[in-house]
């Protein structure tokens, strides 16, 4: 079976990702003031997996995720197109990845049926379509396995979409600075690859998911979606 090609997309992502590896959790801890993780907190308990589950963390960047689901007990993947994020989650989550693995989440070098839960955070408009990952997320599922997807969001209160977007389109780039001028002045322009809330849901209900369900943090800034397979 050939890989599939790299799109142009996902060549510019992976290195951007490449090169802001080393100050990534520095920057996720700025810009959220540190809530990202009480946001992957809530996703973990919305899945309430028991001990010994088996997840698959895509997109897992520095291995937050994996961290936070080792420490209830979960077998943690974690899979990232990034070598260099994969690096830094070796070197600080040690501990949590059971096994890290380089390869694109549009085709899954993973068996079909093979685990308990799928967990992403703030990875999907990163990637070049979603119709393949949700299916390849689908596949990979045990029956009834579970899925939980963290992502940005527009509020719909007017008052509070105008404060998110002076900080998401002017504070954000301007303390991303700091770090890489071009990854985060591209970070709010990104959001535009996210489909909206009923074409993002069609999607996962064309992949196979049920039950779907979206919650609303921080006013609506971030959203979480879970599911089942």
């Amino acid at each position: 079976m050939n890989p599939p090609e790299v799109s142009p997309k996902a060549a510019v992502v992976k290195a951007m990702f490449d090169r802001i590896a080393p100050r990534y959790d520095l920057m996720n801890r700025l810009m959220t003031l540190g809530m990202d993780r009480r946001w992957r907190r809530d996703a973990v308990e919305a899945l309430a997996l028991p001990r010994d589950s088996r997840a698959l963390d895509l997109a897992c960047g520095s291995g937050d995720f994996c961290a936070d689901l080792a420490r209830i007990g979960v077998r943690v993947v974690g899979l990232d197109f990034s070598a260099e994020m994969l690096r830094v989650a070796r070197v600080k989550r040690r501990s949590a990845c059971s096994t890290l693995i380089r390869a694109d989440a549009l085709r899954l070098p993973l068996r079909a049926g093979s685990f308990d839960a799928v967990v992403s955070g703030f990875s999907l408009r990163n990637f070049a379509n979603l119709e393949d990952p949700f299916r390849e997320c689908f596949r990979i599922l045990k029956t009834g396995g579970k899925i939980a997807l963290l992502e940005v969001d527009t509020p719909a209160s007017p008052l509070l979409r105008a404060g998110h977007r002076i900080y998401f389109h002017k504070l954000v780039p301007l303390v991303g600075r700091l770090v890489d001028r071009d990854a985060y002045a591209w970070l709010p322009s990104s959001v535009s690859y996210l489909p909206d809330e009923a074409h993002l849901m069609a999607m996962l209900t064309d992949a196979g998911f049920r039950d779907l369900n979206k919650r609303r943090l921080l006013g609506g800034a971030v959203q979480l979606i879970t599911g089942h397979r």
